[in-house]
């Protein structure tokens, strides 16, 4: 094991030091249950073939079948894959979700492709990994630029190869083909929830806490308004493109209506960047994770703060909003500088959340409000949230390690309780 997964599994080795699961359980979890590489061959625009490389790992269902979305990246890779699912794995235990972890992706930039072209590429993934997905095996839902479209697509994809309406392997669907109220924000919002619940344990008031958001997309644009309508500072926040910081606070609702009204009419992805907004200073991403705020939310990609740049963090608060955006090297230097470090696997499962409720919904046809689908993924927020504040103040571990700790004993339980599985011994059957 090496590369992005084994500096993940690191994270695993620290929790197992304070849980009681088997070594048959802790050894499984070190590794995918199964992974497929499928080459996807899509027809341009203008006639030419191009083969697009796509992914589909299910790390662990022991919990339940495996859930986890579908990034279309140029640096989504078999090893970044196999890390997300490791992830998921961990996230919806933590959550006490139904669901074991998976995620998918296809290497890309899907900015370069058409609107056509995109669905050709959706379907014909779909198309390749028929087989190892479904309702009661493994559900897609969005990621890295996929969104409700091209969810409506691969689920319209799935039910043609069925021959019949199966809206429970995708989430995060349109309203219309059987989504739930609250999945485009979810994420964000529940990250919000996770964030108003730890905060106050240190008697921060929002008027005088200062926060930067690298990366301004689905969540970390929702994260952003909710925490500027609660009172916070919002100084700085970033795209691809870069940054925009003004000491005086950002005017986040502007920003985000901005991004929405000046997308193209055929644009599938906002074309816009946060740069062209207002009085402000452009800042890099770089040297927004490095800014003097109180409170910093990587809401971006993986690898965002490094041993290189660690040294340089001052923010006193960081949320991941993203997944892996801190490696577990950076990891021990914001510790020993004494900055708090919330992790991924907790603070954005919101999505995760509502996904579950929407396939809940799907299979009983009884469908809920979006205030209810809040209060509900709220509940559930909150509640986790304290139990892992609860055992790192128990066992004087990190958020990071706390929160493995309380997925470890929820997955332990469940791979001990089904036992071995050793249908084998020296060839023979027992």
């Amino acid at each position: 094991m090496n590369g992005l997964l084994a500096d993940a599994s690191t994270r695993l080795e620290k929790a197992l030091k304070y849980t009681s699961i088997s070594e048959d359980a802790s050894e499984r979890l070190k590794h995918p249950k199964s992974s497929l590489s499928v080459s996807i061959p899509v027809r341009m625009d203008d006639g030419s073939l191009r083969i697009f490389q796509g992914y589909r790992v299910r790390y662990d269902d022991t919990r339940g079948p495996g859930k986890g979305g579908v990034r279309y990246h140029p640096n989504v890779s078999m090893d970044e894959v196999q890390s997300l699912a490791f992830w998921m794995t961990f996230k919806c235990a933590l959550l006490n979700l139904p669901f074991g972890g998976a995620k998918g992706g296809i290497t890309l930039n899907p900015k370069e492709l058409s609107k056509q072209e995109l669905e050709r590429l959706s379907r014909g993934y779909i198309e390749a990994i028929a087989d190892f997905i479904g309702p009661d095996i493994d559900i897609l839902a969005p990621d890295v630029y996929t969104n409700q479209m091209i969810m409506g697509w691969m689920m319209d994809q799935y039910s043609i190869i069925q021959r019949k309406i199966s809206p429970g392997v995708v989430t995060g669907k349109p309203l219309t083909m059987g989504g739930s109220q609250g999945r485009d924000t979810a994420t964000g919002t529940g990250a919000y929830y996770v964030i108003q619940t730890i905060l106050p344990k240190f008697e921060l008031i929002p008027e005088k806490t200062t926060v930067a958001v690298q990366g301004f997309g689905k969540a970390g644009s929702v994260v952003a308004e909710l925490l500027a309508k609660s009172g916070y500072k919002v100084v700085a926040v970033s795209d691809s493109k870069g940054g925009i910081y003004t000491e005086n606070g950002l005017d986040i609702l502007s920003i985000r209506n901005y991004k929405k009204e000046h997308r193209g009419i055929t644009a599938i992805y906002c074309e816009d960047t946060v740069c062209d907004i207002g009085e402000h200073e452009n800042i890099t991403n770089e040297q927004l994770l490095e800014l003097d705020v109180d409170v910093l939310i990587p809401a971006a990609l993986e690898n965002q703060i490094t041993a290189e740049n660690s040294n340089n963090i001052k923010a006193k608060f960081i949320f991941e909003v993203a997944n892996g955006p801190i490696t577990s090297a950076a990891d021990s230097i914001l510790d020993k500088k004494g900055i708090y470090v919330f992790p991924d696997i907790l603070i954005n499962a919101g999505g995760v959340t509502v996904s579950y409720f929407e396939w809940v919904q799907n299979r009983s046809g009884l469908y809920w409000t979006r205030t209810e689908v809040n209060e509900r993924m709220k509940d559930k927020m909150m509640t986790e949230a304290e139990q892992v504040w609860a055992i790192a103040q128990k066992d004087g571990v990190s958020m990071r390690t706390a929160a493995y700790i309380h997925a470890l004993n929820r997955l332990g339980d469940a791979l001990d309780a089904k036992g071995t599985r050793d249908y084998y011994v020296n060839g023979s059957p027992h």
